[in-house]
């Protein structure tokens, strides 16, 4: 009798509050209740790069097989049979286009980005909603659907206009990322010589107008002073859609703990990718290394340009890359959880816009994985819903709230530049 009482409470204590501290349990209690929204996905890139925009027999059910050796091109990392594995129930698609275009070249990138986007949606409707509203995003997540809204990847989308922003906006870009790799005339970014000192008093007015409209403000690839400068102008929670800890990786792209420090107040998230260069310190430490013996082979090898590739092959080949694992991507989330709050963090996995990613993280599939890692460094589930999309949730209808409330303000103005 005794041993049957004792197997009894061994089983009520296996059911009850210790099991739902097993970290596969709290993960997938977290992410049932509260799918990923993911901050930043290029597979709109990837439709121009490969497709020329033509999107023919492309199948987004299943990506896999896109891989293709003769052109050294990876599969994709992005289809909806893994959305799904992922546990992905929002997405913001990025319209990336090159800094390097003119900036009428970008605008009509851009546009020619959204409207792939939008076909690309339509063609898939069974699986996945075009949303331009939190409440949408909230609809379609019940219904099953993966929610799809886009974002802007650079200030140079809207060629020095603040029209043309808001013609973007009408279009449903609700986020724009402020800079990519170069300044913008208006706009320091991280990897470029600083012009500005941050923003100047036009950038100033573009974060003014994005948010009057209610598009998000996205500080991933900014300089410091610009996100400093962003924060003291702004009058609604702003988002970093793919960025990381710069006390873990002192990348430039990454957020110092002064910016981390501002940003609970300001009510904005940083959302984090699984780029090595920027999750792992030792990866970015290899590529100051491979760019060093890149310039000695070529002035050793100086006028021989194919035996100085030869040369550094065979070094990378004899030297790889570190490229980490999830447990370093979720050290970069408990910094800034600790830093700024469970509050002000997110997942923006920056998937098919990277050629490599932490191991564990290969793909959008593998979310899960990364949840399960957190719970048992013993977050909570609460926790863990916010950083998949209560914090993107709230974020959002912030943003959407002051836009409300400022319906009214007239539309900020400048003059045409041709």
């Amino acid at each position: 009798m005794r041993h049957h009482l004792l197997l009894a409470a061994s089983l009520l204590l296996a059911s009850g509050p210790l099991a739902a501290q097993n970290p596969e349990a709290v993960a997938a209690a977290a992410l049932k209740a509260a799918p990923v929204w993911d901050g930043h996905n290029d597979v709109p890139e990837q439709l121009r790069d490969r497709r020329k925009n033509v999107l023919g027999d492309f199948n987004f059910a299943d990506t896999s097989n896109t891989a293709d050796p003769a052109r050294d091109v990876a599969a994709m990392q992005t289809d909806l049979k893994r959305l799904r594995a992922g546990k992905v129930g929002a997405q913001f698609w990025s319209v990336y286009v090159s800094a390097n275009l003119t900036d009428q070249q970008a605008v009509q990138a851009t546009l020619e980005q959204i409207d792939v986007t939008k076909r690309l949606v339509a063609r898939n409707g069974t699986a996945i909603q075009l949303c331009e509203t939190s409440d949408c995003v909230a609809k379609a997540m019940k219904a099953g659907k993966i929610a799809s809204l886009m974002g802007m990847e650079g200030g140079h989308s809207i060629g020095g206009s603040l029209a043309v922003l808001r013609q973007m906006y009408e279009l449903g870009a609700r986020y724009m990322t402020l800079t990519h790799f170069k300044n913008t005339a208006w706009a320091d970014a991280a990897t470029d010589a600083p012009a500005h000192g941050g923003l100047t008093d036009f950038g100033r007015d573009v974060v003014r107008e994005m948010q009057r409209l209610g598009m998000l403000v996205d500080l991933s690839h900014v300089s410091e002073a610009t996100m400093m400068d962003t924060l003291d102008t702004a009058k609604a929670p702003v988002i970093f859609s793919h960025s990381n800890a710069l006390a873990i990786n002192s990348h430039p792209r990454n957020v110092p703990d002064t910016v981390l420090a501002r940003l609970a107040a300001n009510g904005g998230i940083v959302m984090v990718n699984a780029y090595p260069a920027y999750v792992v310190e030792a990866t970015r430490q290899w590529n100051v290394t491979r760019a060093t013996e890149e310039a000695r082979l070529k002035a050793v090898h100086i006028g021989q340009p194919k035996l100085a590739a030869e040369a550094l092959a065979a070094w990378v080949k004899a030297n790889p890359a570190p490229i980490g694992s999830v447990k370093d991507v979720a050290d970069h989330l408990d910094h800034i959880r600790k830093i700024a709050g469970a509050g002000s963090v997110g997942l923006g996995g920056d998937f098919d816009g990277i050629e490599n990613t932490v191991a564990g993280m290969e793909d959008v599939s593998t979310y899960p994985v990364l949840f399960v890692e957190l719970a048992r460094r013993g977050w909570s589930q609460a926790e863990l819903e916010g950083l998949a999309s209560r914090n993107m949730m709230r974020v959002l209808r912030a943003a959407e709230a002051y836009a409300a409330a400022h319906r009214g303000d007239a539309p900020l103005e400048n003059p045409v530049s041709f």
